[in-house]
């Protein structure tokens, strides 16, 4: 992401310029969102824990979370890092910012070791360096967008048959997944929240980016509040990100912060780059060699996430399977015909059945 090859690419220095900046700007905003993107997964989850020991869970439907303010305080972090991010779309590509959102992940996955017990092991360092180094390739090869002139350019963008085959699809599918899959194996999969976050937030970044460039041209004196699909974007935007939120409350109240972040990173950002390459046309006109790079800083970027995931411990608080068979050497008491026993660590017995006799208990 040289000048140099920015001029090329905005056929002239001073454009080039321009857009070089640009991205520069949109990268750094990118940076500090994931900051504090990564911050408020661990002071949301702190929340999660303690309106959960009070009440239900979010996980299976509950809401006391919303009473919890160490929840809001997460809330609030979470938005001052989305509005970072909403910014750094209105100067950068999606290409771009988001693949760098990886960074979230190492600032999540180094305070969960500090301060909810949920060990890092020393090769998590590694993903955490694989994860940086990838979004460096990215931010140096990353392709230059030109702005659309009006919100109505974007709606134009939107409504061609590729892009309207694609937010079809992912509608469907958000929908299967909430209707049918959730109440069934919600509990039990995490693709399940995790899919209904990825494929609805690939849809949010996309309206976002037409809402945050309909801002942008309305500061530069081109209003776009006349326009219906300004406003149309913006609700869009509101439902999306009202839907996302639910079920990331669900998955970061039912799984592991170390599952749940690197398998919502990488669905997230496959789908919105996907997204993003289908509507605005992210790669017209770059070179083979750019975009390999770019395919590479990403799976660069998705084997840091994998590794970082790999080397944590799993959940054993909050463990979706509620019906895990008992261990086989317990301690009881059975009751029966006025005699009283005592079976003590006994082997010989299947974990997964017990005979009662009028009356049991565990100690």
């Amino acid at each position: 992401m040289s000048p140099d090859a920015t001029g090329e690419a905005g056929g002239g220095g001073g454009g080039g310029g321009d857009l070089f900046a640009a991205n520069l700007k949109g990268s750094l905003l990118a940076v500090a969102s994931s900051a504090f993107i990564g911050v408020s997964f661990i002071v949301k989850k702190k929340g999660l824990l303690r309106a959960g020991a009070a009440g239900s869970r979010a996980g299976v439907g509950g809401y006391g979370y919303l009473l919890e303010p160490l929840w809001w305080v997460g809330m609030v972090t979470m938005l001052v890092g989305e509005i970072a991010n909403f910014i750094a779309y209105m100067f950068a590509p999606a290409v771009l910012v988001t693949p760098l959102g990886a960074l979230s992940i190492i600032v999540s996955a180094v305070l969960a070791h500090f301060t909810l017990n949920e060990k890092l092991q020393r090769v998590g360092v590694l993903g955490c360096v694989l994860c940086i180094v990838g979004s460096t390739v990215i931010i140096l090869h990353a392709p230059q967008e030109r702005t659309p002139s009006s919100v109505d350019e974007i709606w134009h963008l939107a409504i061609q048959p590729d892009f309207l085959c694609y937010a079809t699809a992912a509608v469907a599918v958000s929908l299967f997944l909430m209707i049918y899959c959730a109440p069934r194996y919600g509990q039990m999969n995490i693709m399940v929240y995790v899919g209904i976050c990825s494929v609805i937030g690939s849809l949010t970044v996309m309206s976002i980016k037409a809402v945050g460039i309909a801002i942008k041209l309305t500061i530069e004196g081109i209003n776009q509040a006349g326009y219906f699909q300004t406003w149309l974007f913006a609700v869009i935007s509101i439902t999306c990100i009202a839907v996302q939120l639910v079920y990331l409350n669900k998955a970061l109240d039912t799984f592991n912060t170390a599952v749940v972040s690197p398998i919502y990173y990488a669905m997230f950002t496959t789908l919105t780059i996907l997204a993003s390459a289908i509507m605005f046309k992210d790669w017209s006109g770059q070179s083979a060699s750019k975009i390999a790079s770019e395919i590479c800083g990403f799976l660069t970027v998705l084997a840091g996430t994998l590794v970082l995931h790999s080397t944590r411990e799993p959940d054993q608080t909050l463990s979706a399977d509620l019906y895990a068979p008992l261990p086989p050497k317990i301690y009881w008491h059975i009751q029966g015909n006025g005699d009283i026993g005592k079976q003590k660590e006994d082997d010989s017995l299947p974990c997964d059945i017990i005979t009662v006799m009028r009356q049991d208990y565990f100690v």
